[in-house]
């Protein structure tokens, strides 16, 4: 598995089943690093910028290899989003993603027509839009503007990207204390529940006190590969 996949697998949450009402609010700006590893082998820097006027948002994500991996092209990733933040939290309209010296794919989500418009390689596609659905950047920030709602145990959200759309659960897992170079951090813990043919076990860490960033996602293969994205410096 090449690691930039693993941008395609990190999940969070948004605009899910359990949200509450009452919105939430981040800093204006607020820019995350982070060091993905394999097996314990740093071997990609990653930087996370979410900028909000409390009305309209945009994200912007920057993967870089590091070592060896920095000399190829193969070791690089961009993706964006933009939309609107709504009662429920993010709305996305348009999610752009180039990886490497690929083609660049685009996403754009016509909430009117409830539609997910899909440009890739030359070709555009359209599929159904559900309700509150999300991108992959929205789905990593999604509690920053809306928490889960006090109690929940599980939540649903739709992930819609330049492949398509698709259905994930998660399971709260509870608080825990996780340490890493930013320092050490109240965290919530959520894990994804496996459907049939799911071969990947994913958890994902939120800061409680610091409007529920990412902190960490892990990814473990069906092989017992470990990959790893933790924050190592938060500014804002």
């Amino acid at each position: 598995m090449r690691l930039l996949t693993f941008a395609t697998l990190l999940v969070g949450t948004a605009s899910v089943v359990i949200c509450t009402v009452a919105q939430a609010a981040p800093p204006l700006r607020v820019t995350l690093h982070y060091d993905v590893s394999r097996n314990g082998t740093v071997m990609v820097g990653a930087v996370e910028t979410l900028k909000h006027d409390g009305h309209s948002y945009s994200i912007e994500s920057q993967w870089e290899g590091k070592g060896l991996l920095a000399l190829s092209t193969r070791g690089k990733a961009t993706r964006s989003s933009v939309g609107n933040i709504g009662a429920r939290g993010l709305a996305p309209i348009e999610f752009r993603d180039k990886r490497g010296d690929g083609p660049l794919a685009v996403a754009r989500f016509n909430w009117a027509k409830k539609l997910l418009i899909r440009e890739r390689d030359g070709r555009t596609k359209s599929e159904p839009l559900p309700e509150g659905a999300q991108d992959r950047l929205t789905f990593a920030y999604g509690f920053a503007f809306a928490p889960p709602a006090s109690g929940a145990v599980e939540f649903s959200v739709n992930v819609a990207d330049t492949r398509g759309l698709s259905r994930n659960r998660y399971a709260i897992a509870g608080r825990e204390t996780l340490k890493t170079e930013a320092g050490e951090f109240e965290a919530l813990k959520v894990v994804k529940q496996r459907e049939p043919g799911d071969s990947r076990e994913t958890e994902i860490w939120f800061a409680l006190k610091r409007d529920y960033l990412p902190l960490r996602v892990l990814v473990i293969e069906k092989d017992g590969t470990r990959l790893d994205q933790v924050v190592t410096r938060i500014e804002s």
